[in-house]
Formats: structure tokens, C-alpha cells, sequence
């Protein structure tokens, strides 16, 4: 049993390490805010400035609410560490990541051989966003 521990481990610290956020400086950094002051825009507020373009995706799995959750909250956290207390929301798709998950076995008789597969389709969420710093409502 314990040696069937390493690959699972593995295997899910991969599939975990697919996550990941991308940032381009528009502005200097601000001092950090909670996390808990950023909001999420749909529609931008009246003023603001810009910091940063952000680019955020999910650990692979099967294309949940809770892979967008995850992507959103990755923009959430990295505005709030660059000072930003809003974050414009450009954007979330769901892309086929080069990574799959399958499952088979076989069988081979002695004159007669057979074998089955079964791929699961796996998906990665991504999210766009801009950080701002909310000037007006």
C-alpha cells in the first residue's frame, strides 16, 4: 500500500502545479491590500487607475464552478498584493490543456487478445483581468 502513495502524491502535485498567474505592470505597485477589499467588476467603475493586466488559470480538472472560482480568486489575491482594490474582470474560457487523464486495461488470451480504454477529458480554466484602484464608484 505505501508504495502506491508516491504516485498518487505524484500525480496530483501535477495536476496541482498546472495552476498559475501571469501579471503585466501598467503602474507601480501600491502597498498591499486585504484580500478581502478587492472587489470583482463586471462593469468598471467611474474612475480608477490601472496597475496591472492580469492572467489567471485553474488546476486541470473537469471544467467546474469551482475551477472559475479558483481563477477569479488567483486575480483576486495577486491584485490585492499589488495594491489594488478592484479588479475588472475581461474574461473566463475554458481551455483543453496538453495534459489528459486515461484509464484502460487488457487482457490477452492465448489465441485471442482484447483491451479497453477510456480517456477522460480534462479542462483548465483561464481568467483575464484588469487591477485597478478604485478612484469613483
Amino acid at each position: 500500500m505505501r508504495r502506491f502513495r508516491f504516485p498518487l502524491l505524484l500525480g496530483t502535485l501535477l495536476l496541482a502545479g498546472c495552476a498559475s498567474i501571469h501579471t503585466t505592470m501598467l503602474a507601480p505597485a501600491q502597498a498591499p491590500v486585504a484580500l478581502e477589499q478587492v472587489r470583482v467588476y463586471q462593469v468598471p467603475p467611474k474612475r480608477y487607475q490601472e496597475i496591472a493586466r492580469l492572467d489567471a488559470s485553474s488546476a486541470i480538472g473537469f471544467g467546474t464552478q469551482g475551477q472559475t472560482n479558483a481563477a477569479i480568486n488567483r486575480l483576486r489575491r495577486a491584485a490585492a498584493t499589488l495594491g489594488a482594490d478592484g479588479v475588472i474582470l475581461l474574461g473566463v474560457d475554458t481551455t483543453q490543456p496538453p495534459v489528459n487523464l486515461g484509464v484502460g486495461a487488457g487482457s490477452f488470451g492465448r489465441h485471442v487478445g482484447g483491451s479497453i480504454g477510456v480517456g477522460i477529458p480534462t479542462a483548465q480554466r483561464h481568467a483575464a483581468g484588469i487591477a485597478i484602484r478604485v478612484i469613483e464608484e
